[in-house]
């Protein structure tokens, strides 16, 4: 499992979730960061420190905000 930042980050974008990440997979993208969820070790230390509740578990998502994690994993494939 992976967390996934969803909408409430686009526009905001305040970065907090970047320099905790010990294993660097969150990147900034247009909208909004991304999590890369083959990478991310779901310690949690984004979601603690993001200032606008933006970041779930992965199976804690509601079926309209799985969109968020498939946004994340094209993302991550484009790279």
């Amino acid at each position: 499992m992976a967390f996934v930042i969803l909408d409430p980050c686009q526009g905001e974008k305040s970065g907090e979730c970047v320099s905790v990440c010990p294993v660097d997979c969150i990147e900034e993208g247009i909208k909004q960061f991304y999590i890369d969820p083959d990478i991310c070790i779901d310690c949690g230390a984004c979601k603690a420190v993001c200032p606008v509740s933006a970041i779930e578990e992965e199976y804690d998502l509601t079926p309209d905000q799985e969109k968020y994690l498939e946004e994340a994993e094209e993302f991550f494939a484009n790279k």
